[in-house]
């Protein structure tokens, strides 16, 4: 089993978050940030791996650093089982009645992180969270973990294009070659 915990304390935050990649898509996120973690539950729902996040941070101040910090987190846990691999996901989900986004999403895994991020919100902020903090929290993620990203997203309906996003992020991880660690 590839579980791995990691524990990070700042002076604006506090969080633990485990990542079983070998799971069933068993999720337990708290941030203080209800929309982050609906988005966080479909990513590790989709990607069907076992996902734990417990965060506290400076919200009073605003959610800044504490979605940019879930990012480091997770894309440390990420990059201990994920070793060297390819994987690719990409999810077609209706934003409404009259469009359908299509959101690419691409990793590879073992060299220097990297993230392509194409797509724009029509509102300032998604769930109260300022929507530029989307791609700082893939940033994070991505030069945390070592793994090359590339999201792109349209749409009209800023829920369904974060979401989608989320979810697709969620089925490359999942459908990354872990290492078996016996060998």
């Amino acid at each position: 089993m590839r579980k791995v915990t990691i524990s990070r304390e700042t002076k604006e935050t506090a969080i633990t978050l485990m990542l079983n990649p070998d799971g069933t898509g068993k999720v337990s996120v708290e941030t203080g940030i209800p929309f982050f973690d609906h988005m966080l539950t479909g990513m590790a729902k989709h990607g069907g791996f076992d996902l734990t996040c417990r965060a506290k941070g400076d919200l009073s101040v605003d959610c800044h650093h504490t979605i940019e910090d879930v990012g480091i987190v997770f894309g440390e846990a990420v990059k201990k089982p994920l070793g060297t691999g390819r994987a690719f996901a990409a999810l077609l989900m209706p934003s409404s009645r009259w469009t359908n986004p299509l959101r690419r999403r691409r990793s590879t895994a073992g060299a220097a992180g990297y993230l392509v991020y194409t797509g724009t919100f029509g509102n300032k902020t998604l769930g109260n969270i300022p929507s530029d903090l989307f791609e700082h929290f893939f940033y994070s993620l991505c030069m945390h973990a070592g793994i090359t990203a590339h999201i792109s997203f349209t749409g009209k309906n800023d829920h369904h294009q974060c979401e989608a996003a989320f979810k697709a992020f969620g089925i490359a991880l999942g459908d990354a070659p872990y290492p078996d660690p016996a060998g």
